[in-house]
C-alpha cells in the first residue's frame, strides 16, 4: 500500500520489485484489494495554487437537524469544495474550500452557501499555511 500511495502510476513490474514479490503476485494482490474495496481508485494530486485556487479556507456549517444528506448533495456540487465532513461539536459540517481569491471566497460563502436553506450559519477560517500532498505549493519538505 505504501508503494502505491507514494506513486499510484507504478507499473506492476516496479511495484513487484519494490515489495519483493513476483509480478503475478503483485497483480493478484492489487486486483484483490480493488475487488474488496480497499483500493477505490487512482487520482492525480493537483497543486491548488498552480491550478488557480491559491486561497484555501475551512468553512464550518451549522445546519438544520436531519439535513446532512440534502446539504451534502448540494455542497459537493460546488467545484470549490475539496472535502466535506460531518463532524461532532459546535458545528455540523466542515468544508475545505479552495478559491482563486478573497472575492471568490466571499461569493462562495455569502451567496452560494448561505443560499442553501438548510444551512443555518457559517464560520470561515483562512488557511495561512498547509502541508501534505494536497497542500497549495505541495507543502513544505518533510
Amino acid at each position: 500500500m505504501a508503494a502505491l500511495r507514494a506513486d499510484g502510476r507504478l507499473s506492476m513490474r516496479a511495484l513487484a520489485a519494490a515489495v519483493h514479490v513476483s509480478r503475478a503476485n503483485a497483480y493478484s494482490r492489487v486486483e484483490r484489494l480493488q475487488r474488496e474495496g480497499v483500493i477505490t481508485g487512482f487520482s492525480a494530486l493537483v497543486d491548488p495554487q498552480r491550478y488557480g485556487h491559491g486561497l484555501s479556507a475551512y468553512v464550518y456549517l451549522t445546519i438544520a437537524q436531519q439535513s446532512w444528506k440534502a446539504v451534502r448533495r448540494q455542497v459537493l456540487d460546488i467545484p470549490e469544495v475539496d472535502h466535506a465532513a460531518l463532524v461532532s461539536g459546535e458545528h455540523d459540517i466542515v468544508l475545505l474550500v479552495r478559491t482563486r481569491d478573497a472575492a471568490a471566497l466571499r461569493d462562495l460563502v455569502l451567496s452560494r452557501l448561505q443560499d442553501i436553506p438548510e444551512i443555518r450559519s457559517t464560520q470561515t477560517v483562512l488557511i495561512l499555511d498547509e502541508t501534505g500532498p494536497h497542500a497549495a505549493g505541495g507543502g513544505p519538505p518533510r
